[in-house]
């Protein structure tokens, strides 16, 4: 695998089957997006035309800002476009074009890119006992379906026209980070397996959320169960302030009066496919791992929070 933490409860068989298993989950969030998405059916040059336009003003061409992956990876992620399992949120397609800015802009055809992010309330797979900050439900009373260790992370591999498109939720926040998604760029590897193996990391960023969008959200249920003080843009410790070349995306509402709804979010990420950056030491802050194996992590506020960290509610602790 191209990712560096080897300690995971997910085995690429076990992955294989777990996609088979959350098919009907899935199925629970597909309703509701063929229903806020219906007007999507389009073919890849159009796809691809709404990604370019979307960020041609700000980053389009532009070698992305790698920063650190943060304390919430884990290796084997399924290839696959929803990534929901059933998590409660408002619905979020996702589309990314990824370029070479080596080679004139072009398409990277084949690249694999990975994300994961956290649920309504805060919580990431894999570590669902490390707490988010504020005050927030156990991750477990959501009542999904979802797999513990598989929601909300996944793969897609780019068409030619280096397109991949995500089926998710909107992400809640934790303490101390801004609303955020978490994206890693991969080539020279193939599906495996059910997941994506060889190859190496040619990029690794974060994707974020225009603040107006992401109160409207919060506002909203399930989010609202998770109280307390959200890290606005400004005071993030990982965006640097740089618009789309530091992963802000542009988002479209599907109704402009309903947030509900849901949103779609479009970026360019321009990489260089000869470099490697695994998002081991980058500079942004994003801090270590939590100690312990996937599942297993700590209670108490996120390895990258700051010691005087809001602690959450007796009920986060599960």
């Amino acid at each position: 695998m191209t990712g560096k933490h080897t300690d995971r409860s997910i085995t690429r068989r076990r992955a294989l089957a777990v996609g088979g298993g959350v098919a009907g989950a899935g199925g629970l969030a597909l309703a509701g997006y063929q229903g806020a998405f219906a007007d999507e059916v389009s073919d890849s040059a159009t796809s691809t035309a709404s990604a370019t336009a979307s960020s041609t003003s700000s980053g389009q061409c532009v070698l992305m800002s790698s920063v650190t992956e943060g304390p919430y990876y884990l290796d084997g992620a399924l290839v696959r476009k929803d990534i929901t399992e059933g998590k409660a949120g408002v619905p979020l397609t996702l589309r990314i074009t990824v370029q070479d800015t080596t080679e004139s802009c072009g398409p990277v055809a084949g690249a694999a890119v990975e994300i994961w992010h956290c649920d309504a309330w805060g919580y990431y797979s894999g570590y669902t006992t490390a707490n988010p900050g504020g005050s927030a439900p156990a991750e477990s009373e959501d009542g999904s379906t979802a797999n513990d260790q598989t929601y909300l992370r996944g793969y897609q591999i780019a068409n030619e026209d280096g397109v991949v498109k995500f089926e998710t939720i909107f992400p809640g926040w934790y303490t101390p980070r801004t609303c955020h998604i978490h994206v890693k760029v991969h080539t020279g590897g193939e599906k495996e397996d059910g997941t994506y193996e060889g190859g190496k990391v040619n990029y690794t960023g974060q994707l974020f959320f225009d603040d107006d969008a992401a109160e409207a959200i919060f506002a909203l249920e399930p989010y609202s169960k998770h109280s307390g003080s959200y890290t606005k843009l400004d005071d993030d410790m990982v965006y640097d302030g740089g618009g789309a070349s530091s992963g802000l995306l542009t988002l479209k509402p599907v109704h402009k009066k309903d947030p509900s709804k849901g949103y779609k979010g479009f970026i360019t990420l321009g990489i260089d496919p000869d470099a490697e950056n695994d998002g081991a030491g980058s500079g942004g802050g994003g801090g270590t791992p939590p100690s312990g194996a996937p599942g297993d992590a700590p209670s108490g506020a996120p390895s990258d929070a700051p010691s005087d960290a809001p602690s959450a509610s007796a009920s986060t602790s599960s």
